[in-house]
């Protein structure tokens, strides 16, 4: 019989295909971690581990002038919406909440205490803005909407080691803007250079919203994002748009869950010439910087991706295709074939079958037999010989006047 040899360029084809499919798998893998680093687009998978929630963010012109007063207004409206689509808390918690939101305003102010002062970029939040976007605790706490007080601040280590030479310093009073704040937590700012070009190069300040108007912040709130049910594609991103309340050509809309997928990468190329252009006068928050640069980073690696499984798809299309054009057999001869090598099954089986039935009959007949005709046991057959012996007559026997006795 001869062997099939297999030739190296074959051998090489294989191992290049094998070698992309590698590849793909690898880029996917890391893909996959970059997207979730990105945790300010995770507050759908936070809120929800059911996949029924989205994440909405909307960004605003300075002259479109957006106001806390305004958002409440939009969120008594949408609370009216899911109503009215009967879209309710299923949970057993009164507290339960069937969305949540986030808003913030930036602008630059002074940071001072006895000794020394400082320009930094402050932002004062609303709502949970710190859930949407988690910060990397070194010290202290987070502070919230719900505080009685409204006078507290979170800064990063930079501004936490020019002020007082130590990050440990939760507690301590810093002035900003003249005004006295409370420290409830120093941050971790991150130092990659890909965040410094988003937005992240200069010392950060958070502040209430509250103590940012106080403060004299004069710039309006140029984002708001929420989380709300989603049960129908596009429900949470259309429900926002009608209701909103904002002119479309100051305000910028975007759906986070589902930005990174490979759909929505994809879709990147279709308009990658001109992405970078922007004719609104909308300045992004550094996440949404980070978000629209790792989105390029994330199409470029779906293209490779594609390309590596597209390869070896190609090639197997192909292999499958010579070898059908040049097949030795058509399907009417693999039938009859199928065919005869089950009839030959069929019948190896049949003589089987015969002999064990014969050897089932042969079995039952023996059993009647034995119960036909018994054995005696072992002691009814001695007892039955001794009995015979007792009866058996003895045999006299004469020699010379002589008697012997002989059983």
């Amino acid at each position: 019989m001869s062997k099939t040899r297999i030739s190296k360029k074959k051998i090489i084809i294989v191992l290049a295909c094998a070698f992309l499919l590698l590849v793909a798998f690898i880029l996917a893998m890391i893909r996959s971690g970059m997207i979730r680093r990105q945790e300010s687009q995770q507050m759908a998978v936070r809120w929800s581990k059911d996949g029924d929630v989205s994440q909405v963010s909307c960004f605003f012109s300075r002259e479109e002038g957006m106001t806390k007063e305004r958002l409440l207004e939009f969120e008594h409206k949408l609370d009216d919406v899911l109503q009215q689509a009967s879209i309710v808390s299923e949970s057993e918690n009164p507290e339960a909440r069937l969305w949540a939101s986030a808003y913030s305003a930036q602008t630059s102010m002074l940071a001072a205490t006895d000794t020394t002062s400082m320009k930094v970029k402050v932002m004062g939040v609303g709502g949970d803005f710190f859930r949407f976007h988690p910060q990397k605790l070194r010290y202290g706490n987070y502070f919230y909407e719900s505080d009685l007080n409204q006078d507290y601040v979170v800064i990063d280590e930079e501004i936490a080691w020019q002020l007082f030479g130590g990050i440990n310093v939760p507690g301590k009073v810093i002035e900003v803007n003249g005004k006295q704040h409370v420290i409830a937590g120093v941050i971790k700012r991150p130092q990659e250079e890909m965040e410094k070009q988003a937005g992240l190069a200069n010392p950060i300040l958070y502040l209430s919203y509250e103590s940012y108007q106080n403060l004299g912040g004069t710039e309006p709130i140029n984002h708001y994002e929420i989380v709300m049910p989603n049960p129908i594609k596009n429900f949470a991103l259309d429900t926002v748009k009608d209701n909103i309340g904002a002119d479309e050509n100051e305000t910028e809309i975007v759906e986070n869950t589902d930005r990174f997928s490979y759909v929505n990468s994809l879709k990147h190329f279709k308009g990658f010439a001109y992405r970078s252009m922007n004719a609104k006068a909308i300045i992004y928050p550094y996440w949404e910087n980070l978000a629209r640069g790792m989105e390029d980073i994330l199409a470029f690696l779906t293209a490779i991706v594609i390309i590596c499984i597209a390869v070896p798809a190609l090639i197997t299309a192909i292999w499958l295709i010579y070898r059908w054009k040049h097949k030795k057999w058509t399907i009417k001869s693999v039938w009859e074939m199928l065919r005869m090598e089950f009839g030959k099954m069929l019948d190896e089986m049949k003589p089987q079958k015969r002999e064990t039935r014969n050897f089932g009959e042969r079995k039952a007949r023996n059993s009647v037999k034995k119960e036909v005709a018994p054995k005696e046991p072992k002691e009814k057959k001695s007892r039955s010989k001794k009995r015979k012996a007792e009866n058996r007559t003895p045999i006299s026997i004469t020699f010379d006047d002589k008697e012997e006795k002989h059983e």
